[in-house]
């Protein structure tokens, strides 16, 4: 059985990188990815978002070897944090 830090299906990477967030509108702003997983990521942003947004990401690769890796994704929390917000997102589809 797995203990509670062990419950997720995913382990998550930190990674503390830029990230582009694209609303509904086009409307663009940047972000940090906090973390990622093949499910998910938590990134930090200025402006709040709706549960249930569709947003889409691009996450440059750290290396020019590797393509960005581009995603569509749901909000599924928003929260508060310092003098920005924490958004937990649901990869719904990798485009890239």
């Amino acid at each position: 059985m797995k203990d509670y830090s062990e419950k997720r299906d995913f382990h998550r990477m930190q990674v503390d990188s830029r990230i582009e967030i694209t609303n509904a509108n086009g409307d663009t702003v940047v972000g940090i990815c906090r973390d990622l997983s093949a499910a998910g990521m938590q990134l930090f942003v200025d402006t709040p978002f709706a549960v249930g947004d569709e947003l889409t990401t691009r996450l440059e690769a750290a290396d020019d070897q590797f393509p960005p890796l581009e995603t569509v994704c749901e909000v599924v929390r928003c929260e508060p944090e310092g003098d920005g917000y924490l958004l937990g997102i649901n990869i719904i589809e990798v485009t890239q």
